[in-house]
């Protein structure tokens, strides 16, 4: 027994390194942003790196929340992102429920093209995209920035929800409308309730499209500068505090703050929506 597991130990060996190696490579960048957020002023510009500062200070996130247009620009990042995840979730869950439960002519065509959708890379209609704004009197608009995230998240959304329709069973609807209940009742009470784990993964990953989105935001709200959100926010905070890379790790850390708890809250049902999409698409 003990040479068995000894074995499976080394055969493990190599992956658990590689594992360990992969964490320490994405967690530090992480690791060190924060942690320059927290530094005093002098150990920050010290020659010699400081991996752990003698004392903490929150002077950094102070001058980054007093910073001009924060909490406007925090509030308009919020409400196009929510807005944003709403509504693609309200509409894909329509959407794979016609795909996944009813048959009708262009089905599959749908379907190809909502996956040719998901991997059409976004950043080449940037151009196009700014010429229809453009043309149609959008530009500077957040209702616009809402409407393009929206665009950007659906096709995900669509999938991953049709994947976890086709691994309920249908019988378990058919049950419920022998039982006296219509089409929309079995699906209210028996089918959407199973459908947890797929809305938390795919509204965590809509939230995480949106609220990092920065080249449509940056090349849509030109004029309005009082309609910027938080990535183009942040691409100008250091030239407005030169060399206070403090404030600016603060603000990143504030920044990225909304997603890291949104993840810990929800990280089990994440990862139960992710793997069961996975399986059952």
């Amino acid at each position: 027994m003990s040479r068995g597991v000894s074995r499976t130990a080394r055969r493990r060996l190599p992956l658990n390194a590689g594992a360990a190696l992969v964490f320490v490579l994405s967690a530090f960048p992480v690791y060190w942003m924060i942690l320059t957020a927290f530094k005093p002023t002098p150990e920050i510009q010290a020659e010699t790196p400081v991996f752990w500062p003698s004392s903490l200070t929150l002077e950094h996130f102070a001058t980054a929340a007093r910073a001009d247009g924060f909490a406007q620009f925090w509030r308009n990042s919020l409400l196009v992102t929510l807005t944003c995840v709403v509504l693609a979730l309200v509409v894909a869950l329509g959407a794979a429920y016609a795909v996944a439960r009813m048959r009708w002519k262009g089905r599959r065509a749908f379907v190809l093209m909502v996956f040719v959708a998901q991997v059409a890379p976004w950043e080449a209609l940037l151009i196009p995209m700014y010429v229809i704004a453009r043309d149609t009197g959008m530009l500077d608009r957040l209702p616009t920035l809402t409407l393009i995230y929206f665009m950007i998240t659906l096709p995900f959304t669509v999938v991953t929800l049709r994947s976890f329709l086709t691994g309920i069973p249908v019988e378990l609807e058919e049950a419920a409308r022998v039982d006296g209940c219509t089409r929309s009742q079995a699906f209210r009470r028996v089918t959407f309730p199973l459908l947890a784990p797929g809305l938390v993964a795919t509204s965590l990953f809509g939230f995480i499209t949106a609220w990092n989105e920065f080249a449509f935001a940056n090349m849509l709200i030109i004029k309005n500068q009082d309609d910027r959100t938080l990535p183009v926010w942040l691409s100008s905070f250091s030239n407005v505090f030169g060399t206070d890379w403090g404030a600016t790790m603060a603000a990143s850390t504030l920044f990225a703050l909304p997603v890291l708890l949104l993840f810990l809250v929800l990280q089990h049902r994440v990862a139960a929506g992710m793997a069961g999409g996975a399986v059952k698409g």
